[in-house]
């Protein structure tokens, strides 16, 4: 198994991409904290992940509180004994996020708290979990938006995202030498709740799919699979990346410098 031994904790873990990873790294033999605001989904993905054989933990917290983030890495080593594993998960886009002018503050604020805040807050008390580990991997999502300008007007989304990249870039370099690994994922659009609730229309996804090279919304497995890679022993001189799992949307749309 590709995580045997290894302890994981996973934000935004009661859906989505969370969802799919914690059952995934937990099919690889992790043991897995799940963290969710939802206390409903959060324990039923333990709660299957324990019915298959596996070990887990369901932790309710927001990313965007200090003391809950604090609170969330302590009771995963009190669980688990360790933490090797911290997938930055956690992140919202709001139905009203927009442009410069008609993005409201509270949107902005919001996106900002929970998309690049609690990715700060994860890294800020993971790392020393890690460290106690003797290192680890990190892993944050971002967003292919982080690349490039989006299709539809969404920028504290999108700024968020490029935050998050910028933000993984510099604490790869300054934990390089404590074997502490940092990498963002940036997915292209996935057929999630996240997304679909955004994309209500048909002419609103027939819109965003015209710009994926493979003509179809990705799926939550495919980023838990590039996940996977990132978390397992196979990428030990893999950090500072931005790992891209977009369907060829940067492929055929950024310009190389």
């Amino acid at each position: 198994m590709r995580l045997a031994s290894k302890t994981a904790l996973i934000t935004g873990g009661g859906s989505g991409i969370g969802a799919a990873t914690a059952r995934r790294f937990a099919a690889e033999g992790a043991r897995v904290a799940v963290v969710d605001l939802d206390g409903d989904a959060v324990h039923s993905v333990a709660s299957e992940i324990e019915a298959a054989g596996g070990a887990a933990v369901a932790i309710v917290a927001d990313v965007s509180v200090a003391s809950a983030v604090e609170a969330m890495v302590a009771t995963t080593e009190e669980a688990f004994g360790r933490l090797d594993v911290l997938f930055n998960n956690a992140g919202i886009m709001h139905v009203d996020d927009g442009d410069a002018e008609t993005t409201e503050e509270a949107v902005w604020d919001l996106t900002m708290d929970i998309n690049l805040k609690g990715v700060w807050l994860g890294c800020r008390y993971g790392i020393p979990a890690l460290r106690r580990a003797g290192g680890g991997s990190i892993i944050n999502t971002a967003s292919f938006v982080a690349l490039m300008g989006a299709a539809t007007p969404q920028l504290a989304y999108t700024a968020s995202k490029g935050g998050v990249v910028a933000m993984t870039r510099e604490l790869a370099v300054i934990h390089a030498r404590e074997n502490i690994r940092v990498n963002a994922i940036c997915p292209g659009p996935l057929r999630t709740e996240l997304l679909m609730r955004v994309l209500d229309t048909e002419a609103k996804r027939d819109r965003r799919l015209v710009h994926i090279p493979m003509g179809r919304f990705g799926e939550a497995v495919e980023i838990a699979n590039a996940a996977l890679y990132l978390a397992s022993d196979e990428s030990s001189f893999t950090t500072g990346t931005e790992f891209v799992v977009d369907g060829g949307i940067t492929a055929a749309y950024v310009t190389p410098e």
